[in-house]
């Protein structure tokens, strides 16, 4: 009897592995460092797919990195693979690879695109409209329109 595997928004399925691995970038030792031991031996390092596992939970979840359920490693150790990863441009090569593939199979208005924005406190707002009325118990005129 075959095991079902519960798919979370976390899980790498094997088809959007076999796509990715190849651009996982190669850790490689510095040749102007003085390793004090010998290639290969020391600790092993993680998983690839384990850690970009852990990485989507993070990333998906909000939790923090110390938060990190045990099945994915040590969160300290996942957050230094996002780090390395994120300054190799991993995600940026694997974000272009996932837009590229959806243009194929569904296609993407690029001439009908958008921006995000948010909403803040002009920082010079105060010199064209003045104190906000509502600051009571504060010194000062309370009326809404500037002197001109």
């Amino acid at each position: 009897m075959s095991e079902k595997k519960s798919y979370q928004s976390w899980t790498i399925s094997e088809e959007f592995w076999e796509a990715i691995k190849g651009d996982i970038p190669k850790t490689e030792r510095d040749p102007k460092k003085k390793y004090v031991h010998a290639p290969g031996q020391g600790r092993k390092p993680m998983p690839a797919r384990k850690a970009l596992e852990g990485i989507f939970y993070v990333l998906r979840t909000g939790c923090q990195w110390k938060a990190l359920p045990r099945e994915y490693g040590s969160g300290s150790t996942v957050h230094r693979t996002f780090q390395k990863w994120l300054a190799a441009g991993f995600f940026e090569k694997i974000w272009a690879k996932g837009l590229e593939q959806y243009d194929e199979l569904e296609g993407i208005g690029w001439e009908w695109q958008s921006l995000d924005g948010c909403m803040i406190k002009a920082p010079l707002a105060l010199e064209s409209v003045g104190k906000n009325p509502t600051d009571r118990g504060k010194n000062g005129d309370k009326t809404q329109c500037p002197d001109r």
